[in-house]
Formats: C-alpha cells, sequence, structure tokens
C-alpha cells in the first residue's frame, strides 16, 4: 500500500511550485524571452535521447507469447512543432493491454503496450507553450511500455506534477490515471449513485473495483462486493464494502436477495464480462443500470433486447475516454481525483511493481486474476 503521506507531500510542493510559477511569470513580462538559450537547451536535450530504446510490444495477435520485449526499437523524434518526448519513468498495468494483444479490440500490430505513465519531458516542438525539457509530468497515451514515449499539444490529458516529485510519486501519479478516473466517471455518468442504493461491484478487489467500492460508500451507497476468496473480500471489506459474497462458494444471486430484501440492486459494475452477464441481470431491480465496462471473461453473449423488458433495465457501456475527451471534464474529474487523494478520501494500493521486461508475468497475474489492487511497471533509465 502507497502511503497517504507522500501524496500529501506532493500537493504541499505543488502549491509552492505553482507560486514560483506565478512568480516567473509575471517577471518574464519585463524581461525579453531569451530564444536562443531555449534552443540551444532543446538541442543538448535531443542530443541526450538513444536511438533505440526498450520497449514491450507484439507484433501480432495470440496469447502470452506475443509479447515481445525490444531492445533496439527506434526512439521516437521530433516531428512537429508540437510534439512532445516524454522519458517514462513508471506506467500502469491495465486490462485493456489483454483486449488489444488477444484481437477483442481492433489494433494494428506491431503495437507498443501502455496507456499511462509518469516520467520527465526532454525534448518539445518550437510551438509547445506549456512545458519544457524537465517538466515532470503523468499522462493518459498509448505506447506507454516503452523508455520514450512521443505526444502531441493537442488536447493533452496530463498532470504536471512538481519538480521535486519524488520517484514514489510518480510510481503513484503514473498508475493511477486510468483507473483513478475510470471509477470516477462511472458512479457519476452512467449512473448517478446515490445515498442508500444497493451497488453490486464484481472484482471489488481489483483496481477499479476497489475505488468503485470506496466511492460508493463516500456517497452513502452500500457496496456489494464481489471477489473470488476470502483474502480479496477482505481488501474489499476495509475499502468500505457493506456486504461481501465469494464468487467461488456462494450462490450471488441467493446473496443479493438476501442483501436487498428481494428487491435487487439499483446498479451492477460489471468488468467480467460473459460469465456474469446473465447473474448481473438478475440481481437488478427494477429499473436498474447495468454497467458493463469489461471483457475479462470475453465479451458478452450477444441478447434480446426484449430481455430488459421484464424489469426495464438500462444497460450502459461507457468509456471513460469518451467523457474525458471533453476538456472541461478532464479538468472537472482530474481535478476531482486530485482532491480525493490529497485529503486522503482514496486510498491506492499498488500490490506489486515490475520491471518493464517483466510485462509477461504482470500480464499472466492480472489475466489470471491471481492479482489484486494496481500492478506496475518500472522503467528502465
Amino acid at each position: 500500500m502507497i502511503s497517504s503521506q507522500a501524496i500529501k507531500l506532493i500537493f504541499s510542493n505543488f502549491n509552492k511550485s505553482h507560486n514560483e510559477v506565478n512568480f516567473y511569470s509575471q517577471l518574464s513580462k519585463f524581461i525579453k524571452p531569451q530564444q536562443r538559450a531555449f534552443t540551444q537547451l532543446s538541442s543538448l536535450s535531443a542530443k541526450l535521447i538513444p536511438n533505440k530504446q526498450q520497449v514491450v510490444l507484439f507484433n501480432k495477435i495470440g496469447s502470452f507469447d506475443e509479447i515481445k520485449v525490444d531492445n533496439n526499437y527506434p526512439t521516437p523524434q521530433i516531428e512537429s512543432d508540437y510534439d512532445i518526448i516524454v522519458k517514462n519513468h513508471y506506467a500502469g498495468v491495465n486490462y485493456i493491454e489483454a483486449y488489444f494483444r488477444t484481437g477483442e479490440y481492433p489494433s494494428n500490430p506491431p503495437m507498443i503496450f501502455g496507456r499511462e505513465a509518469s516520467g520527465e519531458v526532454v525534448e518539445v516542438g518550437s510551438q509547445v507553450d506549456n512545458l519544457k525539457p524537465g517538466d515532470k509530468i503523468a499522462y493518459l497515451s498509448p505506447s506507454t511500455f516503452a523508455q520514450y514515449t512521443k505526444i502531441t499539444n493537442d488536447n493533452l490529458k496530463l498532470l504536471k506534477l512538481p519538480p521535486s516529485a519524488t520517484d514514489q510519486e510518480l510510481q503513484i501519479f503514473g498508475s493511477i490515471l486510468l483507473q483513478g478516473l475510470t471509477a470516477l466517471t462511472f458512479v457519476k455518468e452512467p449512473y448517478k449513485v446515490e445515498k442508500g442504493d444497493d451497488v453490486l461491484v464484481w472484482a471489488a478487489a481489483g483496481g477499479v473495483g476497489n475505488l468503485l467500492v470506496q466511492l460508493i460508500n463516500q456517497v452513502g451507497g452500500n457496496a456489494i462486493a464481489v471477489a473470488s476468496n476470502d483474502t480479496k473480500l477482505k481488501l474489499a471489506a476495509e475499502s468500505g464494502a457493506k456486504y461481501l459474497i465469494n464468487s467461488t462458494t456462494d450462490n450471488i444471486e441467493e446473496k443479493v436477495r438476501q442483501f436487498t430484501n428481494g428487491k435487487g440492486v439499483e446498479a451492477v459494475y460489471d468488468s467480467i464480462g460473459k460469465d456474469t452477464f446473465d447473474i448481473s441481470l438478475n440481481s437488478l431491480a427494477t429499473a436498474g443500470t447495468f454497467v458493463s465496462f469489461g471483457n475479462a471473461s470475453g465479451p458478452v453473449t450477444p441478447f434480446s433486447l426484449s430481455k430488459l423488458s421484464t424489469k426495464n433495465i438500462k444497460v450502459s457501456r461507457p468509456s471513460s475516454m469518451v467523457y474525458l475527451n471533453n476538456p472541461q471534464k478532464w479538468n472537472y474529474y482530474s481535478g476531482l481525483l486530485l482532491d480525493l487523494l490529497n485529503t486522503d478520501k482514496l486510498k491506492f494500493n499498488i500490490s506489486k511493481v515490475y520491471e518493464l521486461q517483466n510485462y509477461r508475468q504482470a500480464a499472466e497475474d492480472l489475466e489470471s486474476r491471481r492479482s489484486h489492487g494496481k500492478l506496475t511497471l518500472k522503467i528502465p533509465q
């Protein structure tokens, strides 16, 4: 478990850094910009970037055997005035990588894995004015399982971190964005959880599931946590789950009826997919909402919409990225996530850190459901 004290420290540093930025911003009005010096700095930075780097990718659709480590992959280069090169420090592991690798989601191999990271800006294009070499950031982007990633200055999804951000703080922010923002948007957008709601959460000890349990609990909802063993259920209980169901030994539908006095749940968050669809559907109350956001057991088998009419059920298949493509919503939800961390209202569990070259082991641990919490990769420097 990453300590909340470490998270608090980054915000006190940020406030100080923010004041310094304002000071130098005012000072710059009276000093002619030294464009030549900036150009020389960028050129020096570019020279320090190697031509080859280590990445983890797949060259064709398939099993774990298609996960490859390439130690001689070309390093991205500045090709436009709006390009930004980031030297990555940490990258969070997410289930979506399995969907791309196995062909469940469309992809165009060869493809570098990764959806989020933290690191340091090492080079920027001439028209990038909000970042400079040396800045530390956390961001969302494809191709982050690499020593270097190129992003563009177009609708950036990033958080600028203070210069004093530590290695531990980079670990936190390189790992929480995708799952944290997914959980936050899902308890407000596809279904707005209210006080007193009974809500079924699958994989409640996992990255998104554990955050969902905490957020449901915060608004006064009753989280019914489902997990495969008692160890995972203990973690869910510690995060605020009111009721616990062991999916290996319990009859889930019976337990739901028992916990809700026969009513069913107002909403279900199902990241499992095919194997749990009918159970989730049967567990819903009249006019309940089914939020499907994962396919850990495979995609849901096609079904007739008339199946929903018996209880007027609503089904949603949301993508957090669609919500976050709106700049106003990005600012709102990323700010809310930071506030929840800063005030200790959200606990984030990084259960294991792997070296980048060992991503295959991380993928096997995640996809076999042996893991809990967040898995993270440390990028070689």
